[in-house]
């Protein structure tokens, strides 16, 4: 059986689209381009790619009426979409129609690429953990790491975090006063473990330090050589 990963894009602007398989062609992927939302559905039932990554706003059908469709009969197949909406309500309406991730553009491609290779990780483990937690309480603060939202309570204050800013909390989360590493984020999240990757992380770990911050009882933990933990907010 081929280890090659195959990839059905639905993107409607074709020079995006263009770079956009050039660069995962180059590293290794499958990649078949459509470019509206009827098409897309046909290929989908015709290859069962391993990723679906998909424009927001196409032609004849859109992608979310298109995530909503495959979703009937296929929970298991990431997707992502890409899209220039920003508003907070079209991201949620994105996850609620079945997406996986969401890249606005404009987007780096090596960012693409690392949250493909993100995805299919998490898609190896649905089939065993179908109910795996994406809400927390944490001390003061709610935190959902669906949409990507960490709200403190007794103020009402929300915080929209980044895509890495969230996955990095949830895995703290999972792992309550537990040593997360730092290779396993790195490796997850970027890719590979190199030293400005490191440093990278660090930086985030940084910012999610300050979003948390009005909770005094709360503290991620630098556990030196090895990564972090977080603890506090019982």
């Amino acid at each position: 059986m081929s280890d090659t990963i195959n990839i059905l894009l639905a993107e409607d602007e074709r020079t995006l689209a263009m770079i956009i398989k050039d660069t995962l062609d180059g590293q290794g992927f499958n990649v078949t381009v459509v470019s509206d939302g009827e098409e897309a559905l046909r290929q989908y039932a015709a290859c069962k790619p391993d990723v679906l990554v998909a424009d927001v706003m196409m032609p004849r059908l859109d992608g979310f009426e298109l995530v909503k469709r495959i979703r009937k009969h296929d929970q298991l197949t990431p997707v992502i979409f890409l899209t220039a909406r920003s508003a907070v309500n079209d991201v949620v309406h994105g996850f609620e129609m079945g997406a996986n991730d969401y890249l606005k553009k404009p987007f780096g491609m090596q960012e693409l690429i690392v949250r493909i290779k993100a995805l299919l990780g998490r898609a190896c483990t649905v089939a065993t953990q179908p109910e795996q937690v994406a809400r927390f309480t944490i001390g003061d603060y709610l935190f959902d790491a669906v949409i990507q939202r960490l709200t403190h309570v007794p103020t009402g204050a929300r915080a929209e975090l980044s895509y890495r800013e969230s996955e990095i909390l949830k895995h703290l989360c999972l792992h309550p006063s537990e040593v997360v590493t730092s290779r396993s984020l790195l490796i997850e999240l970027w890719g590979d473990d190199s030293f400005f990757n490191n440093k990278s992380l660090h930086v985030f770990i940084t910012k999610l330090r300050h979003r948390l911050a009005q909770d005094h009882s709360l503290r991620i933990v630098n556990v030196r050589g090895i990564g972090y933990k977080l603890i506090g907010g019982d």
